[in-house]
């Protein structure tokens, strides 16, 4: 009898150690399945990637020039991520523009929609998401340089995941941080507006001091002259320099005035013009909507290009 409860007790000993054993693996850390999902795909691309010792890894694409950043340089930059799992992309910073702020601050991720325009929380501020990878990811290069960073889902959206990119819950993501070569917004706008001159074989345009390149069609003609308080009629179109059209008086003409109405760069060029001029302006962001944006899209940072006929004046 006492052998036949042993044996049961032993066959029940076995059972216990099996269910735990299979519970075990079913509840594994999302910290040890997070690297294992980062170093599997590591492997099997050939990457040479440095591990964080928070857990994130992060390869350097592309290494730059003119000396390693610090905490207290600006940077100018682009980032994207997708899922290292499928290769879903899931955001991207508008390519027209760029992210820009001390690389100290660069892991403060502020979050946007597809149009570029800050998602909110249910409070009404706008989400801003602390990834570190980002700022580590910038240390390691140079202006210009190109840095890819294999990041935890526990160090992205977690178990919740973010509906609003579409990203499932305890997705590992695959980010792309691109630096630009210059330090300086006014400095990049303007190779920005030289290059796209060049391509698009555009001539005689005027560079203002402010660093705006325009060329006037038509001066125009009438005794009134436009100054910040005239109401001036106009037909307008806003293009990025990819050529699409994020703002246009369409078929219909706008009443404006330069009065803090207008872009910096609209007071300083319209004035040039009179009744029925025409130009065309190359805006550096500074002269555009500058670092905060525009309720039309998101244009931070962003060069406008810019074709203006003024139809009436009146003082």
């Amino acid at each position: 009898m006492l052998k036949k409860i042993t044996a049961a007790y032993t066959l029940a000993l076995v059972g216990l150690v099996v269910v735990l054993g299979s519970c075990k693996k079913e509840y594994e850390p999302i910290e040890t399945s997070d690297d294992a999902v980062i170093q599997q795909y590591i492997t099997s691309n050939n990457i040479t990637a440095t591990k964080d010792s928070t857990g994130f890894y992060y390869q350097v694409v592309s290494q730059g020039d003119s000396g390693v950043f610090k905490n207290t340089d600006s940077v100018l930059y682009h980032v994207s991520f997708k899922s290292l799992k499928n290769g879903a992309a899931y955001f991207a910073n508008p390519l027209n523009g760029n992210l820009g702020t001390f690389v100290g601050y660069s892991n403060n991720l502020s979050l946007t929609d597809t149009a570029g325009i800050a998602l909110l929380d249910l409070s009404g501020r706008p989400i801003v998401v602390d990834f570190k990878a980002i700022r580590t990811a910038i240390l390691a290069l140079k202006p210009g340089g190109v840095a890819r960073v294999f990041l935890p889902s526990y160090q992205a959206f977690g178990r919740n995941g973010f509906t609003s990119y579409n990203i499932p819950s305890n997705e590992v993501l695959d980010v792309m941080v691109t630096t630009m070569p210059e330090k300086n917004q006014a400095v990049l706008d303007d190779r920005l507006i030289r290059e796209f001159m060049a391509t698009k074989a555009i001539t005689g345009m005027v560079k203002s001091p402010t660093g705006i390149y325009y060329a006037i069609s038509a001066p125009g003609s009438g005794a009134e002259v436009i100054n910040e308080g005239s109401s001036v009629t106009a037909n307008y179109t806003g293009r990025t320099l990819d050529g699409v059209t994020f703002d246009s008086s369409s078929d219909s003409t706008s009443v404006f005035s330069l009065n803090g109405g207008v872009i910096k760069g609209w007071t300083e060029i319209i004035p040039l013009l009179k009744k029925g001029g025409k130009v065309r302006m190359l805006i550096p962001s500074p002269m555009a909507y500058g670092t905060a944006g525009s309720p039309r899209g998101n244009l931070k940072n962003t060069v406008l290009d810019f074709d203006v006929e003024v139809v009436d004046v009146k003082n």
